[in-house]
């Protein structure tokens, strides 16, 4: 399976309006992938709190129509990242889209833990519920963003429901880079899973994003790490790797503790 991993950069500079289409246009360009992935919030920006009222949109909205074009014209799985979602109540969600080759909604994903500490995100946003899994041909994606990432228990949840592939889609700050390397790389350890971690780069609320997407293989391997600056990372995977690591080392099947969900 090739997998694309699209590090957009959002500058306060540009208008919505314009990244989307220009994000539209890179998924076309990635027609010889099977999965692609864009990053958190790339609308808008992560930390641009003052634009998410302004900006929410239906889940139906431009962004999914803007976006489930671009994966038909390309024939790609598309995990389109996250928008913000306005409810039929008219609550914000940080809401992630997985559009299939044929342009159809696969799955959506409302973010479970909010960044912010009582601010920002943490107060303009309302908590999703449910974990997320997407079965692709020949992978299951289990669905996290951004400071999901910190959550273990959210990620082995996803496992438990069959993932074999993790993927995170975030707008994460430079200043926490080397966080962000580590707890990647130990969520696929941890739980003997592909992770495909997308992030954007440029500043946006005033907030310098951290760039540096990475792929990481079951064994905890980095296998392709981008820079810091707007990027395509294009990685083939094995999909018969998840399945041979937890036979060679089923440190899984040895779990005792059982507590619950995420």
């Amino acid at each position: 399976m090739r997998a694309s991993l699209i590090q957009i950069a959002v500058n306060e500079g540009e208008s919505v309006v314009s990244r989307r289409s220009r994000a539209a246009d890179l998924v076309r360009e990635q027609s010889g992938s099977d999965l692609v992935v864009l990053p958190e919030l790339w609308t808008v920006g992560a930390f641009a709190y003052e634009q998410f009222e302004t900006e929410a949109e239906p889940l139906d909205g431009p962004t999914y129509g803007v976006m489930a074009a671009a994966a038909r014209d390309a024939g790609v799985w598309l995990h389109a990242g996250s928008f913000v979602e306005r409810a039929g109540d008219g609550s914000l969600y940080n809401t992630a889209l997985v559009l299939s080759p044929t342009g159809e909604l696969a799955a959506t994903y409302r973010k479970i833990h909010r960044f912010g500490f009582d601010q920002g995100e943490a107060v303009l946003m309302s908590a999703g519920e449910s974990l997320t899994t997407v079965a692709l041909p020949e992978q299951t994606l289990g669905l996290a963003t951004c400071y999901d990432l910190r959550f273990p228990e959210l990620f082995r949840g996803l496992v438990d429901a069959g993932a074999t592939t993790l993927v995170v889609s975030a707008g994460w700050p430079a200043r926490r880079r080397g966080h962000w390397t580590l707890l990647n790389r130990a969520r696929a350890v941890e739980d003997q899973a592909y992770v495909l971690a997308c992030g954007t780069a440029g500043t946006n609320g005033g907030v310098e994003q951290a760039g540096h997407s990475l792929v990481v293989d079951p064994w905890g391997e980095v296998l392709a790490e981008a820079g810091p600056a707007e990027e395509v990372l294009t990685v083939d995977l094995d999909p018969k790797k998840v399945a041979e690591t937890r036979e060679q080392f089923p440190a899984l099947k040895d779990r005792r503790l059982q507590l619950g969900g995420a």
